[in-house]
């Protein structure tokens, strides 16, 4: 129960003040006149002067409210280090038994733990210790917190988001003096790189903390996507660029390890993957075209089309055996290079395309020869075929016969017809998906090709072979049927999806990842990944998953799409996992490049220093003991050697109020009254 005296003005202070002004002004006047009443008139005026403040007697019944202090208990990642996780159970203990020996104290615990996943992605923000603090702060009264202590390695990541703090903060630190850790490090790592040209990487091998004397240099173990690791000698402490070349198109997967040292803290950031994608600078297309025809700009239009596409064009116009009388000197034709592009340079093309191409004593059986080992070689090449395929001069009749994958029986039909997508058709990616297939216009004509391998994607009149796609030992070849997919661009009865088509006819057979027909592969987010596997056959088993510390999970696949499967997994852990499906296989990198929570893991007080500083509080290693707990008034220093301070807020909560005016208006019209009228009488008797 509390008692004071409190006012109530009747009227403003500043009319109160007036009237005090003009009571002594008078009473000045009466003693300048030496009246004799004048202590009386002046104890009247006090008496009013006194009624119109309106005192007041209030007695208050309160309650005491508890000092609250914040503990933040630091349980992320860096915290599980060594002997991190028994100095907090030790720490902790002992800290609720001092906090429970102090009185009137309520201890409210703040587990700061890794920002959580969302979406299955990993979150790579570290230790949010001061958002923890602020949202502990928003749910609490401030005028009641006492102090605020951090049991933590001070490794936090969002010391700029630090609160406005109403009381000391004080970090009690874990960790140990002799702690050491190495990590690598690898800079400049982009996520494209052009394949076969070296991008370069800097990489760096760097030693934390109290580390022993050892050997100015470190192994390191370069594995790309999942292959056996190349070994080199790296130097500590020094950057170091490593040029590097993309093996393939797609995801790269590239995995560095340095071992792990006697002694250092954790092998968690020994490691790195980098997963960068493989895209070509240019893809260098030579496009021979035979005899003028309608949709002989198709296939130029196409590929000019495509900005990522070098394109060389040729069209025969005048074969050797042309003899018009025009003098040589007179022509604006240029020579068909056929030694330089198809001897010397053929093996810079990615893709060859015949376009009604026959044969004409222009292309040597040599040449067409070494088209035959280009491909084997891992080219590629599409011939679109017209009616010169038919007849005796057909391209097939050449070398190009043992890779073309279906031969001519000689018979154009000129028949109109809808081109049909084949029950393999909507399995492969090249006429996957491919819409409106109801709605597509016909063509006019087909050349009847007869024992086809490979896959027949396309079919035309009487379900004859359209589209047929083959692979030939390292290399791809591609046979269309006809010589009308032009009508579509043309818009012939509502035309087609002819430049959809045709793009990814071309990019399959450039081995564009996104094309390939059997593959597995997998896309990742945070620790979850979601494999999808790609087949022509009627079903997949399903995949094994082997994780970076060689146990191995069974994935079941489900259907999606025809020739589509796809799988959930989520890791344990992160780094590099393979997976396995019949002769398929690949790597896949879970989890950030670098956990943030890994790059600095030695216990340090520098990061909160500031904050520590700006409320006076203090910085204790808990190795030393825990220090004793003492109250200190606010805004005094609030740390000394082996101790920290609380300051006690004396928080209460009113209970009841009541009010008692010390001047009832009888009162004060009885003693004002009886002032004025005895100096009155005593003036009279003056």
């Amino acid at each position: 129960m509390t008692q004071t005296i409190l006012f109530d003005p009747l009227v403003p202070w500043a009319m109160i003040g007036l009237l005090a002004a003009l009571t002594i002004a008078v009473l000045f006047l009466a003693i300048w006149k030496r009246l004799a009443g004048w202590p009386l008139r002046a104890l009247a005026g006090l008496v009013l002067i006194t009624a119109l403040s309106g005192p007041v007697y209030q007695i208050e019944e309160r309650s005491a409210l508890t000092d609250i202090v914040l503990v933040l208990d630091d349980k992320s990642a860096s915290q599980q280090l060594s002997d991190r996780p028994e100095q907090i159970k030790a720490a902790r203990s002992e800290l609720e038994t001092a906090l429970s020996q102090r009185p009137n104290t309520d201890v409210r615990w703040v587990s700061v733990e890794n920002a959580p996943a969302r979406d299955g992605a990993s979150d790579n923000s570290g230790t949010l210790l001061m958002n923890a603090l602020a949202e502990a702060l928003a749910n609490v009264p401030r005028g009641r917190v006492a102090g605020i202590i951090a049991l933590s390695d001070g490794q936090i990541h969002d010391v700029e988001q630090t609160p406005a703090l109403p009381a000391p903060l004080h970090l009690l630190l874990t960790g140990r003096p002799g702690d050491w850790d190495r990590r690598l490090i690898v800079k400049n790592a982009p996520s494209f790189a052009i394949i076969g040209e070296p991008v370069t990487l800097t990489l760096r091998v760097e030693d934390q903390g109290d580390s022993p004397p050892a050997s100015d240099l470190a192994e390191l173990a370069i594995s790309i996507g999942g292959a056996e690791p190349q070994r080199f000698n790296l130097p500590v402490g020094v950057d170091f660029d490593l040029p590097l070349t993309l093996p393939h198109g797609g995801r790269n997967v590239i995995q560095f390890t340095v071992p792990t040292a006697e002694g250092e803290l954790t092998d968690r950031n020994n490691s790195a993957l980098v997963q960068i994608n493989g895209v070509r600078d240019r893809l260098r297309v030579l496009l021979v075209s035979g005899e003028p025809h309608p949709g002989g700009r198709t296939w130029r239009n196409l590929l000019k089309s495509d900005s990522a596409v070098d394109l060389v064009h040729f069209t025969i116009l005048r074969p050797p055996e042309k003899q018009d009388g025009v003098p040589v000197d007179e022509l604006s034709l240029i020579a068909f290079p056929t030694r330089e592009l198809f001897l010397e340079k053929i093996n810079d093309f990615d893709l060859i395309i015949f376009d009604r191409y026959k044969r004409r004593g222009i292309l040597p059986a040599i040449y067409l020869d070494n088209v035959t080992n280009y491909v084997q070689a891992g080219g590629a090449v599409l011939v679109a075929a017209g009616p010169d395929f038919a007849s005796a001069d057909s391209i097939y009749r050449s070398p190009l016969s043992s890779i073309l994958p279906a031969s001519p029986s000689a018979r154009v039909l000129e028949r109109a017809f809808r081109p049909e997508i084949t029950e393999l058709g909507q399995r492969h990616p090249v006429t996957a998906d491919l819409t409106g297939v109801d709605d597509w216009g016909r063509w006019l004509r087909q050349i009847e090709v007869d024992v086809p391998e490979g896959n027949v994607l396309m079919s035309g009149v009487d379900a004859r072979p359209l589209l047929v796609l083959n692979r030939v030992e390292e290399g791809r070849v591609a046979l269309l049927a006809s010589d009308h997919a032009w009508l579509w661009s043309r818009g012939f009865e509502g035309g087609g999806p002819q430049l959809e088509l045709l793009r990814r006819l071309a990019h399959w057979m450039m081995k564009e990842p996104e094309l390939e027909e059997d593959v597995l592969s997998a896309e990742a987010a945070g620790q979850r990944m979601r494999i999808q596997r790609r087949s022509l056959e009627d079903d997949v088993g399903d995949v094994t998953v082997t994780a970076p510390d060689g146990s191995t999970a069974t994935v079941t696949m489900t259907r999606t799409a025809p020739g589509r499967w796809e799988g959930r997994y989520e890791g344990p852990e992160p780094g590099l996992y393979r997976l396995e499906e019949s002769e398929q296989s690949t790597v896949i990198g879970l989890g950030p490049a670098a956990p943030r929570e890994f790059e600095q893991t030695i216990a340090t007080g520098e990061i909160m220093a500031a904050a520590v500083a700006q409320t006076r509080g203090g910085l204790r290693a808990l190795h030393d003991g825990l220090p004793s707990l003492r109250n200190v008034r606010a805004g005094r220093v609030a740390a000394g050697r082996g101790w920290i301070g609380l300051t006690p807020r004396e928080a209460y909560r009113t209970i009841s109020v009541k009010q008692t005016p010390l001047m009832p208006a009888w009162l004060v019209l009885l003693m004002a009254s009886a002032a004025i009228l005895a100096g009155w009488l005593r003036e009279g008797r003056s």
